[in-house]
Order: C-alpha cells, then sequence, then structure tokens
C-alpha cells in the first residue's frame, strides 16, 4: 500500500494487493479484495464483498454498495453510486477455455451517475454523468448525460437533476429540479445546467 493506514479504515478480513493506492477518509468493510495497481480516491467506501480489479481507477466519494466486482476496464469518476450486487463485465465474448486478458473493453462510469442494485453493465459502454440506471437493468449501449433508463435492455424513460428526481420539461425545454432549484435545459437531446444569468 502507498498511503499510511491510519489514513483510512479497512477490515481485518480484507486482503490488499501489492502497489495499491487509498484515499485518506476510505472505509473499506469485511471480505473485500483490492489487486495490484488499483488506485481508490478519498472518502470512498466499499461494503463487504466486494473486489477491486487489477488496474481500476475509482475517484473520490465513490459508494460501492455489498457484491460489487469492479473488474479491469472498468473506470469510476467521482460521486458514482453502485447498488449492491450490480455487475460490470470486461470481456464482450468470454470462453472459459479461451484467454482473452488482450480484448478487456473499456467501461466508464462518468461523475455522479447511479447503478441500481442488480443492474447489469456490459463492457464497453459509457454511462453518462448524474445517469440514473434503474435496479436490475441491463445496460448494453451508451447512457447520455441526465438520463433515467431501465429495463431489460435499458432504455431511456425520461431524464433526472444531479438530485436523482425525474426532471420534467416545459416546451420551452427547462426543468426546475425542486430540491435545490437548479434549472437544467433541454436541446436537441442533450441536458445541461442552465447557467445563472
Amino acid at each position: 500500500m502507498t498511503v499510511p493506514k491510519k489514513n483510512f479504515f479497512v477490515h481485518g478480513t480484507t486482503v490488499i494487493d501489492e502497489n495499491v493506492t487509498i484515499g485518506k477518509g476510505t472505509k473499506i468493510w469485511c471480505f473485500c479484495h483490492f489487486l495490484k495497481n488499483s488506485i481508490v480516491g478519498n472518502n470512498c467506501n466499499f461494503g463487504q464483498n466486494c473486489v477491486v480489479g487489477a488496474n481500476v481507477k475509482i475517484g473520490n466519494n465513490v459508494k460501492v454498495q455489498n457484491n460489487v466486482s469492479i473488474y479491469e476496464g472498468v473506470e469510476i469518476e467521482d460521486d458514482v453510486f453502485l447498488g449492491p450486487s450490480m455487475v460490470f463485465t470486461n470481456v464482450i465474448n468470454p470462453r472459459a477455455f479461451i484467454e482473452r486478458k488482450s480484448e478487456f473493453k473499456k467501461t466508464l462510469v462518468k461523475k455522479g451517475a447511479t447503478i441500481g442494485a442488480n443492474a447489469t453493465v456490459v463492457c464497453g459502454v459509457t454511462i453518462g454523468k448524474y445517469a440514473f440506471v434503474g435496479a436490475a437493468a441491463l445496460v448494453t449501449n451508451d447512457i447520455p448525460d441526465f438520463a433515467l433508463v431501465y429495463g431489460v435492455p435499458a432504455k431511456q424513460h425520461g431524464w433526472v437533476g444531479m438530485s436523482g428526481n425525474q426532471l420534467n420539461f416545459d416546451l420551452s425545454g427547462e426543468a426546475v429540479d425542486k430540491t435545490d432549484n437548479t434549472v437544467y435545459t433541454l436541446q436537441n437531446g442533450v441536458v445541461s445546467i442552465k447557467e445563472a444569468s
């Protein structure tokens, strides 16, 4: 480990391989395994029975619930929520008898996104900023920023704000999130936060 243990919490049943970096304030609970060369940011939380694969990069303030494996090829940006038992993959056509470690496909989960419990993310996709993937969804394609998707396969059913609440756009293409009064605009299928004038 490259960070003094006093800066974060690791349960005694967790295994941390060589050359793993863990950020300040991170908490790692029981029966987890962090493989070599993985990097975990500050103030993350890992529930029990999580695996972080070799060379994986995880940002700050990420919450990983129980039974989640983040395999090599997956990158997690800041403020992401990974629900219990959600699944990542990293090979598109796995076979037990063929090694395809050179064929890992990159999966990127952007800042603030949520992936619900028992969802499956097929490798090679990008999940946009603050996107919300519903429980048990099967993600097979890229997801735009702020999109709400669910189902098998996952399809878009609307938009959400940074708070995770659904946005209802008026005819002018604006929506207000009542949680924090942030104003969003929808133009040409792209949601963005309206700049103050």
